[in-house]
């Protein structure tokens, strides 16, 4: 018998220890709910469940980003509506004035109107707003620019390859402030746009106003504003810059570059054609008439481009929604603790520590009996 080293007492307290951290890990997993609290628990699991996390959170921003994006067309759609609605009251009126039955004095009652209705138009087109940007004026259309102050790029084609194109040669015909169109197509009939710049069939295909439009194979298409070159009878050597950039890029997944881009083209008289409607004359009335028609058309494609949108991004937010809840399902199964289990494991340790406490005193008392052999 030996009492200077009771390694049996050791032994129990090693026990003792090992149970006791085993009670203090499963209380730990109980009241916390986790299995992998720290890193110290599975550092590998760990690690990946910390990028499961970043993961669900950025599909969760990236899902309201998307409803955002859904609202935003909400707002400028509902705007369009009633733009729509006014178009159709031009039209209305139009076809009222351009009848017999009426006299001077009453289409100019009737152009009054028209003229309100073109400023509340253009009203809606500066003002509706999303978080203080204006969605309809253009700031989320393609942009475009040209080395010449007097001729702009007012719109183009989601189909034009963005780079830079040199334009010469248009020969442009004026009737009073406004191109004749007629004219100014025959003009040009016979002009040829270099290739591989601009793709084949390039052509002056279309004359409005003081627009003017340029289009090819592939639906290319670009739309100039020549205003400000009224009375001269050419398109001086330009440059054009298409960007292809300028529109709303809204983030619609977790990761980098995972964004959908949003184009609202601008709204404006002058691209719907209505910019000079006159209805207080006759002929003017009868003008009107056709060019409400082109305005609805304007206004219909825009509606539709923002449906389109709508509609790819609700179902993107499904997808957001399924893919978020499996990653959430699988980050439960990595992180989560079996609670069930946790309980065993908790009675277990329990017991063996409650065992371990009772062996290391019944140790701890061995070497008093020595004393009975000194008796």
């Amino acid at each position: 018998m030996r009492i200077n080293y009771n390694v049996q007492a050791m032994n129990a307290n090693l026990a003792l220890n090992k149970a006791d951290a085993r009670v203090s890990k499963t209380i730990g997993r109980l009241s916390s709910g986790l299995k992998i609290s720290a890193a110290k628990d599975e550092p590998s699991g760990y690690a990946i469940s910390k990028r499961m996390n970043l993961q669900i959170e950025g599909l969760s921003r990236a899902t309201q980003s998307s409803n955002d994006a859904i609202n935003i067309i909400s707002i400028a759609d509902g705007a369009l509506q009633e733009v729509t609605d006014m178009v159709n009251r031009m039209s209305e009126l139009a076809v009222k004035g351009a009848t017999d039955t009426i006299t001077d004095d009453d289409r100019k009652l009737i152009q009054e109107e028209i003229v309100q209705l073109k400023k509340e138009i253009q009203r809606v087109a500066d003002t509706t707003e999303f978080n203080g940007q204006t969605l309809l004026d253009g700031s989320f259309d393609l942009k475009g620019y040209t080395d010449n102050l007097s001729v702009k790029v007012a719109t183009y084609s989601d189909e034009t390859p963005a780079g830079r194109y040199a334009l010469s040669g248009i020969s442009l015909v004026w009737n009073g402030g406004s191109l004749d169109a007629d004219a100014t197509l025959t003009a040009n009939d016979t002009l040829t746009f270099p290739t591989p710049d601009y793709p084949s069939n390039t052509k002056v295909s279309a004359v409005d106003g003081t627009l003017l439009t340029i289009t090819g194979d592939g639906d290319f298409s670009i739309t100039l504003d020549v205003e400000a070159l009224s009375g001269q009878t050419s398109v001086p050597t330009i440059n054009m810059d298409i960007t292809g950039l300028g529109a709303m890029d809204m983030q619609i997944g977790a990761n980098e570059d995972q964004i959908i881009g949003i184009r609202i083209p601008a709204l404006s008289l002058k691209l719907m054609s209505i910019d000079d409607a006159d209805a207080g004359t006759q002929a003017g009335a009868s003008k009107l008439i056709e060019d409400a028609k082109t305005a609805l058309t304007y206004v219909n494609d825009l509606r539709s481009r923002l449906g389109a949108y709508q509609n790819r991004l609700e179902h993107t937010v499904e997808t957001l929604g399924v893919t978020n809840e499996a990653l959430t399902s699988a980050y439960s199964g990595l992180v989560d603790a079996d609670m069930a289990e946790e309980a065993v494991e908790y009675s277990t340790a329990q017991i063996l520590t409650e065992a371990s406490t009772s062996v290391l005193a019944q140790a701890n008392d061995r070497p008093s009996s020595a004393l009975q052999l000194l008796q």
